[in-house]
């Protein structure tokens, strides 16, 4: 069974918008206990503006939310493409800004932590991967994602997310074959607990760092990263010209097979 999406237009607060979304899901106290350590993974594989990376901003309004909701420590953490330097994307984009005016709040570059192995049981692709350390020194992990056509993979979304948290040197040999069932295998080794997906903009044409944008207005969130990108792909799928037309979402090769790797499959 598909898991629930819930979508509301973004307005000009961001921090209610993302609350909204989240209530369509049951609100954050499904997803939050009381002094949870949560760790927000956002798209900031370049620094590329919006929707190229995440916003800033956006990213504040999920960690405020969170704070507000219950959470203890926030951790913002991400590894850049492995060409790029992490901090200095963070830098760019004004990542560590964030931190200065919240004392609760943490942003980790996670090229400079431990990396250990996780076994992806029924791959075909990518048997296993190693993932960061943190992971598993968190109480909850989020993604907050972005909506966007990407010229390799097709598509970029939730699914996707989780290439960042994929060891910088494992991450080349993605692109050599099969990169969207491997995307979809990846997946089942990363499972957050709830995914924000900030569709304020899109690309839908070009990507992953620029494209042909254009403005849905939507806030999407789920705990089904699959059904969050089957209705991503729809989003895109609603302008004339996208590079998506005449896709099936399902059929889509990393959705496919995330899919079949049974990733999130009855997440409501």
């Amino acid at each position: 069974m598909a898991g629930t999406v819930a979508r509301v237009k973004a307005g000009n607060d961001l921090k209610a918008g993302i609350v909204e979304a989240v209530a369509g899901l049951g609100g954050f106290a499904r997803f939050l206990a009381q002094g949870d350590k949560v760790l927000i993974k956002p798209n900031f594989n370049t620094s590329d503006a919006f929707p190229g990376s995440s916003d800033p901003a956006f990213v504040a309004a999920f960690a405020d939310a969170c704070r507000e909701h219950g959470a203890g420590e926030v951790i913002v953490a991400d590894s850049s493409t492995y060409f790029a330097d992490t901090a200095r994307v963070m830098d760019e984009i004004g990542v560590f800004e964030l931190a200065k005016t919240r004392s609760w709040l943490r942003v980790v570059d996670l090229d400079q932590g431990a990396w250990v192995k996780r076994e992806i049981p029924g791959a075909r692709y990518l048997s296993s991967v190693r993932v960061p350390e943190l992971l598993s020194q968190v109480d909850k992990v989020f993604f907050c994602a972005c909506l966007k056509t990407h010229f390799l993979a097709r598509y970029t979304g939730a699914l996707k997310l989780a290439v960042g948290l994929m060891e910088p040197g494992e991450r080349r040999g993605l692109h050599f074959g099969h990169l969207q069932e491997k995307i979809g295998e990846l997946a089942a080794a990363v499972s957050p607990d709830l995914v924000v997906m900030d569709a304020r903009k899109c690309f839908i044409n070009g990507g992953p760092g620029k494209g042909t944008v254009r403005e849905p207005g939507l806030i999407l969130a789920a705990a089904d990263r699959v059904a969050l990108d089957i209705e991503g792909v729809r989003v895109i799928q609603s302008y004339p010209g996208n590079g998506l037309e005449g896709v099936v979402p399902e059929e889509l090769p990393q959705i496919k097979r995330a899919i079949e790797m049974g990733v999130d499959r009855g997440r409501t």
